[in-house]
C-alpha cells in the first residue's frame, strides 16, 4: 500500500481503530434545537465514516444547561433523553466500521452572553409549544432581518444587559469582551459532575470514548490558563491548582465509566499570546507538554495538540497564507514526552503530507478537519490511489465564518469548495436524466465549472465556452497577491472534476447568440462572472488609472511609485500587499470609518499584519472626488474637508458588478437561461461554486 503508515491499524487504550485517520471535531449546527442529534447530522457523520475515517470525534457537545448552550443547534449530552439520539448517530458510524468519540465541551467565558439566555430558553419553549422548533428557523430569520434587532442586541452587550457568561476568574475574552462572572466552588463541583454524566451517558449510547476540550479558548483551557485565571484559592495559581479541575473531571468519568473507557484530551500547549503582542501571557511550550505529561500520569489514553483561542484564531484555525503543517513542532514536542498516542490536525491537505508526518514520528493519528468537510471521501480516494481526485480545502475559513453567521440563523455550516457540506440529506447523488442532451455553460469560472461537474454526472453533454486561454476566471486573479496561491487549488480541483465528467471546455471561445444557438442547447447556463466597478470620478480616464484586474492580471507592471488603492475590502488589501511587496509606496482610501468593511476577521488580521511590514499609510473616512496628473483630491466622510495627496498611480478597488451583457441578449432565446454566480450576484467563492452546482443539481 502507497500509505503504509496511514491505513496501519492504531489503538487508543483498549480500543482498536482501523486507521490512523480521525474525524477532527468542527462545529456544524446540524443538531436538533433541543440538543439531540438530527438526521440532518446524522447522515453529516455517516458520510465521512462509510467513507473509511477510522475514528470520528464529533462536534463540541453540551453538557450544562444553564450556561453551556454555545449556538441554538447545539448537540448535547445534558440530559438521559439526549442519550437514545446520539445512540443513533453512534450506531450509524458503526455500521459502517469507525469508532466514535464525543467531544464534551463547555464554552465558559468565551461564549456569547445572550446563549445564556437564548440556550435554555429554546429547549424550555420547545417541551411547552407544540411546533415551535419547526417555526425557529423563521423566527431566527426574521430577526435578523428585522432593522433594529443587531442594534438593540449589540446595546445590550455594550451596557451589560445580558447575563454574564461564566469562567474562572472575570478576565473577559479579547474577541467578545464580555463581563465574565467567576464560577463559585460549588458551580464549579458541579460543572464536574455535569462533565462526569455526560460521558457516562456517552457510553450508554455506545459511544466507543470521550474527547474533553480544553482548547481554543473553553472553559477548561480558561481554568489551565494563568492568563484567564486568576483565582486564589484550590483551582488558581500553580499548575497543580489550575490543572485541578481538568484532573478532577477525568477522575470522576473514570470512576463512572471505568479503566477500558477511553478519554482524550484535546489540549492547547501553547496559546500563541506572543504573537499578538502580548509575550509572556498564557500557557506557553514548555508548561503545556508539563500538562500533557501530568495527564498522561493521571490516565489520559491519547491527547489532541492543538494550540491558541479566538483572541488569536489564526494560530489554530489557520487562513489560507499559512504553511502546511506550520506548527507541527508542537505535537512533536509532546510526543517526545508521553507514551500514550499523540493526535493532531497541522492542516494536513494530502495523504502525502499525513503520511510523512506518521512516518517521521511527527505524531500517531492524523486529524483532519476542514479537509473532510472539503472531500469526504478523502480517505477513500487515498485509499483507492485516487489522490489527485481529493477536493482540497482552500483554507480559506469560510466554514468557520458561515458558521458563525448561520448559527444566528438556526442554519448550518458550510463549505467554499464542496456545496454538499450541510446539505447531506437533500443533496444525496444526482439524477441520471441527462440522456446526453446538450447543456451550454458560458464561462469556465468557479460557477461554471461547478455547474459542468453536476451535469456530467447527471449524463448530460457540458460544452464550456471560454473566453479566456484557461479556466478560473476571477480566482486567476485572486491567487496572484501573496499568500493566496491555495486558490490555485480550487480552481484546479473544479476543473479536473469537470472534465473527469466529460466535459467539453473551448478556450478563446467568445460566446454569442449565435454561436450558442448553433449547438442547440436544452439549457444555457450563464457563468460570465463580474466586472471592476469603476467609479464615476473626474479624472478616472487619465492613463494613470487602472483597477485591481489590471495589476493582478499583469497587465499594468507597477514598481517604484506612490500608488493609492481605491478601497480597503479583501481584494483592495491584498493588491496593496502586492504593490507594496513590488517595491511601490502605498496609501489605501477607506470610505468606512473601519479597513475591511464586510471582511471576516481572521482574513482581515492575516493581511493587515503583512501588509504592516510594508508600513503602508491608511485613510478611512474618505472618498475619492478628484483624480489629476500626480495627485488625488479626498473627502472626508463625516467634515467634509477636502485634501490632495501626491501619487503616480492610481488602484480602484471598489467592488465587481455583474458582467450580465449576454444574459440580457439571452433574454428571449427559447430554450431556459439560467444566470449564476457573479453573473448574477457578485460574491464569494463560495456562493460561486454552490450557485453553479445547485442550478447543474435542479435542472
Amino acid at each position: 500500500m502507497r500509505y503504509p503508515n496511514l491505513f496501519a491499524g492504531g489503538r487508543i487504550g483498549e480500543l482498536a481503530i482501523r486507521n490512523r485517520i480521525v474525524l477532527a471535531p468542527m462545529g456544524t449546527g446540524l443538531a436538533n434545537y433541543d440538543g439531540t442529534a438530527s438526521e440532518q447530522q446524522i447522515a453529516y457523520y455517516e458520510e465521512r465514516a462509510k467513507n473509511g475515517v477510522g475514528l470520528v470525534i464529533t462536534e463540541l457537545t453540551r453538557v450544562n444547561f444553564k450556561t453551556g448552550a454555545a449556538i441554538p443547534r447545539h448537540l448535547s449530552l445534558t440530559s438521559d433523553r439526549h442519550v437514545a439520539p446520539f445512540a443513533a448517530l453512534v450506531d450509524r458510524v458503526h455500521e459502517h466500521g469507525a469508532k466514535i468519540f464525543s467531544q464534551l465541551h463547555h464554552p465558559g467565558g468565551q461564549n456569547l452572553s445572550a446563549m445564556i439566555v437564548a440556550g435554555p430558553a429554546i429547549e424550555y419553549m420547545g417541551r411547552a409549544i407544540p411546533g415551535f422548533y419547526r417555526a425557529l428557523p423563521s423566527v431566527f430569520k426574521a430577526a435578523g432581518k428585522a432593522p433594529r434587532f443587531p442594534q438593540v442586541s449589540e446595546w445590550m452587550i455594550e451596557h451589560q444587559r445580558w447575563p454574564a457568561v461564566v469562567g474562572p476568574s472575570d478576565v473577559p475574552s479579547l474577541l467578545f469582551d464580555q463581563k465574565v462572572r467567576p464560577l463559585r466552588r460549588s458551580e464549579i463541583r458541579s460543572i464536574i459532575d455535569d462533565f462526569v454524566k455526560s460521558a457516562k451517558r456517552a457510553q450508554l449510547a455506545g459511544a466507543d470514548g470521550v474527547e474533553l476540550h480544553a482548547t481554543h479558548g473553553y472553559l477548561i483551557q480558561q481554568f489551565l490558563s494563568a492568563h484567564t485565571n486568576l483565582r486564589t484559592d484550590e483551582y488558581g495559581g500553580s499548575l497543580d491548582n489550575r490543572m485541578r479541575f481538568l484532573l478532577d473531571i477525568i477522575a470522576g468519568i473514570r470512576r463512572e465509566c471505568g479503566p477500558g473507557f477511553p478519554v482524550a484530551v484535546r489540549l492547547t500547549v501553547d496559546e500563541f499570546f506572543r504573537e499578538v503582542g502580548m509575550p509572556g501571557e498564557g500557557i506557553e511550550l514548555e508548561e503545556g507538554v508539563e500538562m500533557a505529561r501530568r495527564l498522561e500520569r493521571a490516565g489520559v489514553d491519547a491527547i489532541d495538540v492543538s494550540s491558541a483561542a479566538y483572541e488569536n484564531s489564526n494560530y489554530w484555525l489557520e487562513p489560507m497564507s499559512f504553511e502546511q503543517g506550520w506548527r507541527k513542532h508542537l505535537a512533536a514536542a509532546v510526543k517526545q514526552v508521553v507514551s500514550i498516542p499523540v493526535i493532531a490536525v497541522n492542516g494536513v491537505r494530502t495523504p502525502e503530507q499525513g503520511e510523512a508526518l506518521l512516518a517521521e514520528g511527527t505524531q500517531d493519528f492524523v486529524s483532519l478537519g476542514r479537509a473532510l468537510l472539503a472531500d469526504p471521501e478523502w480517505v477513500t480516494k487515498a485509499a483507492e490511489g485516487r489522490e489527485t481526485e481529493i477536493r482540497r480545502c482552500i483554507s480559506c475559513l469560510w466554514c468557520i465564518e458561515a458558521l458563525e453567521a448561520n448559527a444566528q440563523k438556526g442554519e448550518p455550516v458550510e463549505c467554499a469548495v464542496n456545496p454538499r457540506t450541510g446539505r447531506e440529506t437533500g443533496r444525496v447523488a444526482p439524477r441520471d436524466d441527462g440522456a446526453g442532451r446538450t447543456v451550454v455553460v458560458v464561462g469556465a469560472g468557479p460557477a461554471g465549472l461547478s455547474a459542468a461537474e453536476i451535469l456530467g454526472r447527471r449524463g448530460f453533454r457540458a460544452i464550456l465556452l471560454e473566453r479566456d486561454s484557461r479556466s478560473g476566471g476571477q480566482l486567476r486573479l485572486a491567487s496572484v497577491p501573496p499568500g493566496k496561491d491555495k486558490i490555485d487549488w480550487c480552481v484546479e480541483d473544479l476543473e479536473a472534476a469537470a472534465l473527469r465528467e466529460g466535459a467539453e471546455i473551448r478556450y478563446g471561445c467568445e460566446a454569442t447568440p449565435a454561436l450558442i444557438e448553433s449547438l442547440d442547447p436544452c439549457t444555457v447556463i450563464v457563468a460570465t462572472g463580474g466586472l471592476p466597478v469603476v467609479p464615476r470620478v473626474p479624472g478616472v480616464e487619465l492613463e494613470n488609472i487602472c483597477t485591481v484586474n489590471d495589476v493582478l492580471g499583469g497587465a499594468v507592471r507597477v514598481e517604484g511609485e506612490r500608488v493609492a488603492v481605491i478601497g480597503a475590502g479583501m481584494t483592495g488589501l491584498e493588491t496593496a500587499e502586492k504593490l507594496a511587496a513590488d517595491g511601490n509606496r502605498v496609501i489605501v482610501v477607506e470610505m468606512a470609518d473601519k479597513l475591511g468593511p464586510g471582511v471576516y476577521f481572521q482574513n482581515l488580521e492575516d493581511v493587515l499584519s503583512r501588509l504592516a511590514q510594508h508600513d503602508p499609510e491608511y485613510m478611512t473616512s474618505h472618498r475619492l472626488v478628484r483624480i489629476e496628473r500626480g495627485t488625488i483630491t479626498l473627502e472626508d466622510i463625516k467634515t467634509r474637508a477636502r485634501l490632495e495627496r501626491m501619487v503616480d498611480r492610481v488602484v480602484l478597488a471598489v467592488g465587481v458588478r455583474s458582467d450580465d451583457g449576454l444574459a440580457s441578449e439571452l433574454k428571449s432565446y427559447p430554450p431556459p437561461v439560467k444566470i449564476v454566480g457573479d453573473a448574477r450576484r457578485p460574491g464569494r467563492i463560495a456562493g460561486a461554486v454552490r450557485d453553479g452546482f445547485d442550478a447543474a443539481w435542479d435542472l
